[in-house]
């Protein structure tokens, strides 16, 4: 538990430190340090950073996590992740926004991050499987892929539910295989495109 408790207020730090600004087009930067979403293009957004920060402490991560993060969006996610995980495998279907987060996280040094370009809906069956899973968009229901494709004693956060508000959930799954899912609070993400929209 101690341990655990370390390793947040290590998130924490970082996640403080960490400049929104560097994630947001011009006439955004100013609005960084206000706790909501914001717009980064493509009627897409970046979250609010106590989301982002919520999201990443479900997680557990730690060092040793092989991490699959559906919706690369800006980047802000990712670099939680990959600051805190072993290796990144993010997906992004705008080729634009993918683009961008790349620049910004190679500026920022990462070099533990895979970058796609594509519907991660399905996720990425190639690298599977992966110890933690962050899902960035709203889907109608938890995809049997990402199950799948989820280790075990592996870690899932997504949003499930209707256009407008979902559910966060966790997914967890055991050592046989069986799944287990707590509801934690109602959120709002612009919806997942693919197999698993609305």
């Amino acid at each position: 538990m101690k341990e655990k408790s370390n390793l947040n207020g290590e998130i924490f730090d970082f996640y403080r430190k960490l400049d929104r600004r560097i994630f947001l087009d011009d006439e955004y930067k100013q609005y960084a340090d206000v706790d909501q979403a914001l717009p980064i293009g493509y009627e897409q957004t970046i979250s609010q950073p106590s989301l982002v920060l919520e999201m990443t402490i479900q997680l557990q991560l730690n060092k040793k996590c092989k991490v699959l993060e559906i919706g690369t969006g800006s980047g802000y996610q990712t670099a939680l992740l990959a600051q805190f995980a072993q290796e990144v495998y993010t997906i992004e279907r705008i080729e634009d926004l993918s683009r961008k987060a790349q620049e910004r996280l190679t500026r920022l040094g990462y070099q533990n991050i895979k970058f796609k370009i594509g519907d991660g809906s399905e996720g990425w069956p190639e690298f599977a499987p992966y110890n933690r899973i962050i899902v960035t968009a709203g889907a109608g229901r938890i995809p049997q892929e990402l199950i799948e494709q989820l280790a075990v004693d592996g870690r899932m956060v997504l949003p499930v539910g209707e256009p407008g508000l979902q559910e966060l959930v966790l997914v967890e799954k055991d050592e046989r295989g069986n799944i287990k899912r707590e509801p934690l609070g109602e959120v709002r993400f612009v919806p997942l495109v693919g197999k698993y929209s609305y």
